[in-house]
């Protein structure tokens, strides 16, 4: 009996040993490629506008203080702020201080003197009279025809005038005030159709911004962007910045813009209306200063495997970036997650 137990149990042994693998030729589990969940994008012919971006201040050359060109007590005040006014139109008069009796009296003299010259002209004409009285006459009339126009534009000095049409911004003083040129002045005048905006642009854009170059100008605080265009460009270049002043036109339609507000403006130096462009974010650098981005191969809509595809860049504007060489139009490249993947990698889209 003992003996059966022992072969059954050797038995069991060797079926054990029998049955067990070799490690060598043991099927090895099959390794599934890492999988990574990016966003993808295509890129596509487009038309690429750097342009260099700098701060102005807008400004305005009819924008002034209007002075009393006479000392007096202000009788007539016919400005308030806000009003629109036209060129030439009469905001007010200054006492004339018996100038306008002066210009009466001499136009009386005037016209007794012409009077006199015409009457001798026609003796004269007729060889009546001497040569001396005839020119006499000639020159109490010219004489006397010049303090009239003298007496008469000091009159006008009492005229307070717009200069040009625009808007009265601010009035300093009343009616009865006596007035005469100060700093304050009397009133402030504004046109807001002729703005342009100043400002300084480095000396390294010397031959790019030219009379005419396209300006995109935004002014943050009323949240607008105006097309303008370069009016004027300095002619030197300012040591002492090594910049050089531009002035640039802008509309005003809606009269929302004001001298002295920041403007911001993008100024046009380059346009390629057929580039390919990524955004900068996406563009990386390897160990060699190669600059690549991944693009998507063996894409079926939803999955495609990361390849390394190394670019030539050209200028950036904003977030995007111009590629010069290494893409196609239709390649699918990587934009979020690029940073975590690498050649070979199984993506997910």
């Amino acid at each position: 009996m003992r003996k059966i137990i022992l072969i059954s149990a050797a038995s069991l042994a060797i079926f054990a040993c029998g049955k067990k693998e070799d490690p060598k030729t043991a099927p090895k589990p099959e390794a599934k490629p890492e999988e990574v969940l990016v966003s993808v994008t295509t890129v596509k012919d487009t038309t690429f506008t750097h342009y260099l971006e700098i701060q102005g201040n807008v400004d305005t050359q009819q924008n002034v203080t209007i002075q009393p060109e006479m000392s007096g007590t202000l009788v007539t005040l016919n400005a308030k702020a806000g009003q629109h006014v036209s060129k030439g139109q009469v905001l007010g008069r200054v006492d004339d201080a018996g100038i306008g009796q002066q210009v009466a009296q001499l136009q009386t003299q005037y016209e007794l003197a012409k009077t006199t010259f015409e009457r001798q002209k026609r003796l004269w004409d007729q060889k009546i009279g001497s040569e001396i009285q005839y020119l006499q006459a000639q020159t109490q009339m010219i004489s006397a025809e010049k303090m009239v126009n003298q007496v008469k534009a000091q009159l006008s000095k009492t005229l307070i005038k717009a200069p040009f049409s625009g808007t009265i911004d601010e009035v300093f003083v009343e009616r009865g005030e006596v007035v005469a040129p100060s700093q304050k002045g009397l009133m402030r005048i504004v046109n807001l159709g002729n703005l342009y905006v100043s400002t300084m642009v480095p000396e390294s854009y010397v031959g790019k911004v030219k009379v005419g170059t396209t300006v995109d100008v935004e002014i943050n605080s009323i949240g607008k962007t105006y097309a303008g265009k370069v009016r004027q460009v300095a002619s030197s270049i300012n040591p002492e910045n090594r910049s050089f002043g531009i002035e640039v036109n802008i509309p005003n339609p809606e009269n929302l813009l004001r001298p002295n507000q920041v403007a911001k403006l993008k100024i046009i130096d380059y346009t390629n209306k057929k580039a390919m462009v990524v955004p900068t974010n996406v563009i990386q650098e390897d160990g060699q200063k190669n600059q690549f981005v991944f693009v998507v191969t063996n894409s079926n809509g939803k999955t495609g495997t990361a390849k390394k595809t190394i670019v030539k860049t050209g200028q950036s504007a904003g977030n995007v970036t111009e590629i010069l060489s290494g893409l196609n139009a239709e390649d699918i490249i990587v934009t979020e997650g690029a940073n975590t993947i690498s050649e070979g990698m199984k993506l997910n889209f």
